[in-house]
């Protein structure tokens, strides 16, 4: 049977300079965008929900697997390319950073996790993840960074920051069917996997930090 296999960043977050990246929470716009996929059945046939340890990426996946009655788990190492060593940046600086951090994937930059181990550490993990779910769709919830690289890698192109999911806040997703095939397109908002009898109501973004 065909599986579908998505990947979703957390929606927008409540920024706190004051406490580590991840554990920041989702701002009331990131858990509205949340509720609002959780009770649209959109993600009905989905039989696994796995997530990136981080505050703001469990707080995205739990309503979703609560919703769907399905099981959750969150992994460790799915947590986004590893920033610890500047922690918070304000945002031009951030944006400055992260595309030094696409533009020299085999390089740390300032600390930084580099890109290509990032992409290493995501890859493998969801792999992993997809061996022990061989039947029913997959949701993967996660970050904007790991989740451009492993973009990047199904798609067979280069790390680059022009597949990333761009500004807004996060909330995007893309998706495959089944280990080893290529996305069906690039990043698009969660709210294009509700069905809505006014799409022009399609919620609009906040152009905020994507941390």
């Amino acid at each position: 049977m065909r599986q579908i296999i998505r990947y979703l960043s957390h929606p927008q977050v409540l920024i706190d300079p004051a406490n580590p990246i991840p554990n920041w929470s989702l701002n009331d716009q990131g858990m509205k965008r949340v509720a609002a996929l959780a009770a649209s059945g959109a993600l009905v046939g989905t039989k696994h929900v796995i997530s990136s340890a981080e505050t703001k990426a469990i707080e995205t996946a739990s309503p979703l697997a609560n919703a769907l009655g399905c099981r959750f788990e969150f992994r460790e190492a799915m947590h986004e390319n590893d920033r610890s060593a500047t922690g918070f940046l304000p945002s031009e600086e951030f944006e400055t950073v992260a595309d030094q951090f696409f533009a020299n994937p085999e390089k740390s930059v300032r600390g930084w996790e580099s890109a290509k181990a990032a992409q290493t550490r995501i890859v493998s993990e969801v792999q992993k993840c997809l061996r022990a779910c061989e039947t029913g769709d997959v949701l993967f919830v996660g970050h904007g960074g790991v989740g451009t690289l492993l973009f990047c890698y199904l798609s067979g192109l280069p790390i680059s920051r022009q597949f990333d999911q761009g500004p807004g806040g996060g909330g995007c997703f893309f998706e495959f069917e089944g280990p080893g095939s290529k996305p069906r397109s690039g990043w698009q908002p969660l709210e294009n996997l509700i069905v809505s009898d006014k799409p022009d109501e399609t919620a609009q973004h906040l152009s905020v930090s994507t941390h």
